[in-house]
Parts: structure tokens; sequence; C-alpha cells
């Protein structure tokens, strides 16, 4: 099979049976975004971090994890509206180089909303895995076309957008949205845009408050400038709204930022 003309699926069916099946076949009817792994994230010797598993606010379920960088992602996808569905590796895709046969397992499948789907890499650095990586992350990125998805090589999230996901999905657990009169006081304090802790105060005692405005921050309920760190200080607006809008970062809003602030004197869920 030449490459873009005859790529094959192999993945684990529901109960676990390997099965292999035509690339294009397999894509509009494997619900992979449900599967388990269909070979296991690799543990290098000395590297501090290793596989893992990450529990989904979207799905409610464990992704399997294969290393820090790509954990970031994971965070960063689950925080994602678009996103209905997250797995890790999956599936491997098959093809043919003349008389060779090459393979390839994305470390990410995130299914969206509208049906389409995500298969990505999440390199820790931009050469990670070489020029065998390149080529084949450009046979996925056909294999994707083929059936209207797309695949990418996540770029490694900025330091401190990293550490603002890391803080900010210790509260994205549903027992931190809080009950529903506070969960709406507090998008309601935020309607024009003002400082994080008086925003917080006008709701009530800081320590009942700070994990429902955090699970707010993860669901996208409120916005803040996010390519910074957040303090008691920082400029809080509601979704949707002007307030919103003008406290939004230049990262769009998809993170928050962590790090030694007073904030931390709550505690949060690590």
């Amino acid at each position: 099979m030449a490459v873009g003309a005859g790529f094959e699926a192999v993945f684990l069916d529901p109960v676990g049976q390997m099965t292999q099946q035509r690339w294009v076949d397999a894509a509009m009817a494997v619900a992979f975004e449900e599967l388990d792994p269909v070979s296991a994230f690799p543990v290098v010797p000395g590297r501090r971090w290793g596989p893992g598993l990450w529990w989904s606010a979207t799905t409610g379920r464990h992704v399997a994890s294969g290393s820090k960088a790509m954990r970031a992602q994971l965070m960063a996808l689950d925080r994602d509206p678009r996103v209905v569905g997250l797995a890790g590796r999956p599936v491997r895709l098959l093809w043919r180089e003349g008389v060779r046969v090459r393979s390839w397992v994305p470390q990410v499948f995130a299914r969206y909303a509208d049906g389409t789907a995500l298969l990505a890499d999440c390199p820790g650095h931009a050469e990670a895995g070489g020029e065998r990586a390149v080529k084949a992350g450009a046979a996925v990125a056909q294999a994707c076309e083929q059936v209207g998805w797309v695949y990418r090589r996540l770029e490694p999230l900025d330091e401190v957008v990293a550490a603002n996901l890391k803080w900010l999905a210790g509260y994205r657990h549903p027992r931190n949205q809080g009950r529903p009169e506070m969960a709406q006081a507090v998008v309601a304090a935020f309607a024009r845009p003002r400082p994080l802790r008086e925003g917080v105060e006008a709701v009530g005692d800081a320590i009942a408050v700070l994990p429902v405005f955090f699970h707010a921050l993860w669901r996208g309920e409120l916005t803040v400038a996010l390519d910074q760190p957040l303090h008691d200080r920082a400029l809080v607006g509601a979704a949707g709204t002007d307030a919103g809008r003008e406290a939004l970062g230049a990262d769009g809003g998809r993170g928050v930022a962590a790090g030694r602030s007073g904030l931390e004197e709550h505690g949060g869920e690590r």
C-alpha cells in the first residue's frame, strides 16, 4: 500500500481483542476515545516522570499518559469545550513505503463535538523523536486528511501556562462546583471586570468561595489574563461578556497561572 492510499488501523476492541482493519473504515466506525492503549507507554530508565493516568473532567474516566509534556497537553485538551472524548495511544497506523511496512502510534486521540478528531504527538522539545517521528507524522497527517481529521505535533506549552493549567486542574472535579446558588453568585460577582480578591470576598468567605471560583475558571465560565501569574489583584470577568473579553489574556483564556502567591494559602487539590 502506498502512503496516503492504503492505511490500516490496529487497535484493541472493547473486549481487549487486537483488531486490524482498513483505516478509513475504522475511523468512521470505531469510538477510539473509549479504547485502551494499543501498546503501553515506554518506561525510560533514569527519567523522573514516567507513564501514569490523567483523570479527565470531560469524560469522567482515566486517560493513559506517557510523559510530562503529554500530561500538559491532556490538561489543555480536557479544558477545551470542543473536546468530548480523550484517549491515550488507542490506535496504531500501518502503511507501506516501497517493500517496507511502517507503523506509528500517535500519543493522543481527541474527539470533537462535531464528530471529527485530532491525532497528536506531544514531543518534549522540537527535535524529539528525530527524523523518524517527523516522517511518521507526515504520513499520519495524510491518513487523517483522508477522513476529515487533523494530526498535530503539539508544541510544548509555555512553562507559565503549563504551571497555570496544573494549578487550575486541581479544581476540575465536579465536587468543586459548589452549591448552585454559590456558583451563580461567583459568576455574577464578575459581571464587570474586577480584581480577583475583591470579587471572591463579595461572595463570601474566601476559603469556601475559592474552590468554586477556580472551578468556574476551569470550565471557562470566568476569564482572566492567563499569560501571567494569577494573583489577588488579577482582573477577572465573566465569559461571553465585554468584561470577560477585557480580562482575556494573550493565550485566549486557556490557562491560569500558579506559583507562590497569597492564594496558595488556601491549598488546592494537587
